[in-house]
């Protein structure tokens, strides 16, 4: 158990003398120290080499003291080990050859994470190492949904036009892909955390293009499956993030992870009336708050945890990753907001 356990407990919905910070997408374009890194290596490569990349999940923890560290990859890094070519720049993801009809999918794989991403569990093997079990280490993938929006758009979209003519028109084509993914993910989560990660985080950020319905039937199925898969082999928590979540957190808390982790467009406190304690929430601030002044920021931030009204099973986060804009000052505002907290 790491020394700092606030986290773990957090989403055990233990009580803990305050909550938890850490910010998703916390090591980043933000920093300097990043930027440095970033302009002798590329992205794909900086994933790939997992001493860079430990480096890379640490220099936020270092600088802003964290209460936890996030492992530095991307959530498409197993698409391209199923099979697809792939491109990473800050301008965002090319996946070449989208999958759209039965031919594609014939040759996309479920992707072992011991042969053919072993870098990523490397990186936390090494992150652990460096980080002496201070504070406990996240590992992470992409849902099955978000997944196949990047492998049959080809990239980021705006309207999911491919994807979903697919759940319209070629609904068990759209299936058979998903059950490819949730596979692949599945053994994924289970190797980080067999690794060592001490919990992790499944990222379904387009989750919210879903009605209810198409949600029950798309997404929520195959997270089910990945959280009983990882319960055959750890017990640690898992978090699952959704943008858009406000009309799905009911099914969210149905897939049986530990935690929602939910969007700024959702009141923290209404967030916390229909979850009625059955997980721990993750969030909520807007990733622009940061952009914010310092005694604004604060107020948001020490608000935001009012909300939750001093009940466990609070984790301070952003409703979606840290802007590239934001102030490293800024970051830690937010922490020290966190960690200064006193309940009124």
């Amino acid at each position: 158990m790491p020394k700092n356990d606030r986290l773990i407990k957090a989403c055990q919905q233990q009580p803990v003398d305050r909550p938890p910070v850490w910010l998703m997408r916390q090591a980043g374009r933000y920093m300097s120290e990043y930027r440095a890194v970033r302009a002798q290596t590329p992205f794909l490569e900086l994933c790939k080499t997992p001493k860079l990349a430990a480096e890379v999940t640490l220099q936020p923890y270092e600088h802003f003291g964290m209460d936890a560290v996030i492992i530095f990859s991307d959530i498409l890094i197993p698409i391209e080990a199923m099979g697809m070519g792939l491109e990473l720049s800050e301008r965002g993801p090319v996946l070449h050859n989208p999958v759209r009809n039965a031919e594609r999918l014939a040759d996309i794989r479920v992707a072992d994470p011991y042969q053919d991403t072993p870098f990523v569990l490397e990186v936390i093997q090494e992150v652990k190492k460096l980080i002496k079990d201070e504070v406990p280490v996240i590992g992470f993938a992409g849902a099955p949904w978000t997944m196949a929006s990047y492998m049959v758009e080809g990239g980021t979209t705006k309207n999911f036009i491919e994807l979903k003519r697919l759940r319209f028109a070629e609904p068990q084509l759209l299936h058979t892909l998903l059950e490819k993914i949730t596979e692949t993910v599945a053994k994924y989560l289970a190797a980080q955390l067999e690794t060592g990660a001490d919990l992790v985080q499944l990222f379904d950020t387009w989750a919210g293009e879903l009605s209810r319905d198409d949600y029950r039937i798309f997404a929520k199925p195959y997270i089910q499956q990945i959280v009983k898969h990882i319960r055959t082999v750890s017990d640690r928590p898992i978090i699952l993030y959704t943008n858009g979540c406000a009309s799905i957190l009911e099914d969210m808390i149905e897939t049986g992870v530990d935690c929602v982790s939910v969007d700024w467009r959702i009141d923290l406190a209404e967030a916390k009336r229909r979850v009625a304690g059955r997980t721990a929430i993750q969030g909520n601030i807007d990733p622009c708050a940061l952009l914010a002044p310092a005694d604004e920021l604060t107020k948001i931030v020490q608000s935001n945890i009012d909300k939750f009204g001093g009940d466990p099973g609070l984790i301070v986060n952003l409703g979606h990753g840290i802007l590239p804009p934001t102030p490293p000052a800024s970051v830690r505002v937010f922490v020290d907001a966190v960690k200064n907290y006193q309940k009124k």
